[in-house]
């Protein structure tokens, strides 16, 4: 079984060239943690240095993230994302091309991006903003650590705070993953506690019962300030989702046009927590698992934006987090697909 596990991700202000060295050196600093070789590490320098370029000189205005993924039983990797709210890009294919500009420039930043990435998408729509995903493995190449789902996140903490009260955890399997989303009470180092304290205990406990998970999760929480907290556990193969919250965490699944909320109870894991229930869920054919915190406001949706469907979790959960994001707490956006070859 392969784990992957959250670690700080950065949302860094890209308004001009000034930033550039900022975000660059914000780069520098996780490849190092992740343990990057040289090369890989320069990759990711040059990657961030055009992305950002990217974005001062079209968008004027975006954020650029740094989403280190930490792997226990395989290979980490960065994504790095750009969201912008800028003027889109028409033509997506050409842009792609090197020597292509509407900008005056030599027009090989985005071909270069794509070079260097194992995985690169982008999702644009005209006047109303561009997202990039280009993502780079600590090695020269990259496995997802599910052959039967893909997932992507962001976990980003409130303005001026250095760590997030949120945390995402993930275990996959031969049939599917277990996923975990938890919200620390309040935001900042203590948050943080809790909610990593949660998903170390979910990484730890072998049953995937979302249940059991919960149960573990709520005894071990009960000397920190507790969290909102919850778990779904996805079988590909019987085509079912098996779902347990306990606290202001939102899940729900899509497919095409159509979405259905799953259900948590009220309450504070490892404090004022109720009695476990889990629900089982259809897994739909071509379906989308998210969950989020309440650092998302309630009233987003995925069909104002076609074709984010069919992109990479990251991608998808990048452009709610542009979109939504309250701006007042930690957000942590968490989705989950099938695999294109599934």
């Amino acid at each position: 079984m392969e784990i992957v596990s959250s670690i700080a991700h950065m949302a860094l202000p890209v308004t001009g060239q000034s930033q550039i060295g900022v975000v660059r050196r914000a780069a520098k600093v996780t490849s190092e943690l992740l343990g990057f070789s040289d090369e890989q590490a320069g990759k990711v320098a040059i990657v961030v240095t055009e992305a950002a370029t990217n974005l001062a000189i079209h968008a004027k205005q975006g954020e650029l993230l740094i989403c280190p993924y930490s792997r226990l039983d395989g290979e980490p990797f960065i994504d790095v994302i750009t969201i912008d709210r800028g003027p889109g890009i028409a033509d997506i294919s050409r842009s792609i091309d090197d020597g292509y500009s509407t900008a005056g420039t030599q027009g090989n930043g985005l071909g270069a991006l794509r070079r260097l990435s194992s995985k690169f998408e982008i999702f644009s729509q005209p006047g109303a903003g561009t997202a990039l995903l280009a993502r780079i493995s600590a090695k020269n190449g990259h496995r997802h650590p599910c052959a039967k789902l893909t997932a992507g996140f962001i976990c980003i903490p409130v303005k001026g705070e250095q760590v997030s009260g949120d945390t995402v955890a993930i275990k996959t399997s031969p049939s599917g993953a277990t996923i975990m989303v938890a919200d620390g009470l309040g935001h900042g180092v203590s948050a943080n506690e809790a909610s990593r304290e949660a998903g170390k205990i979910f990484l730890e406990e072998s049953d995937p019962s979302p249940t059991r998970l919960l149960d573990c999760i709520n005894l071990g929480l009960r000397a920190t300030r507790g969290a909102a907290v919850a778990v779904a556990s996805i079988d590909s193969d019987r085509r079912l989702i098996r779902y347990s919250g306990i606290g202001n965490i939102a899940g729900a699944i899509f497919q095409g046009e159509q979405s259905r909320s799953m259900i948590s109870h009220n309450g504070i894991v490892g404090h004022q927590s109720p009695r476990v229930q889990e629900f089982t869920y259809e897994w739909p054919k071509s379906g989308l698992i998210v969950i989020n915190s309440d650092g998302l406001v309630t009233n987003w949706r995925l069909n104002h934006y076609p074709g984010l469907m069919q992109k990479d979790p990251a991608l998808i959960a990048a452009v709610l987090y542009r979109d939504f994001n309250r701006g007042r707490d930690d957000v942590a956006i968490l989705v989950v697909n099938e695999a294109p070859d599934a």
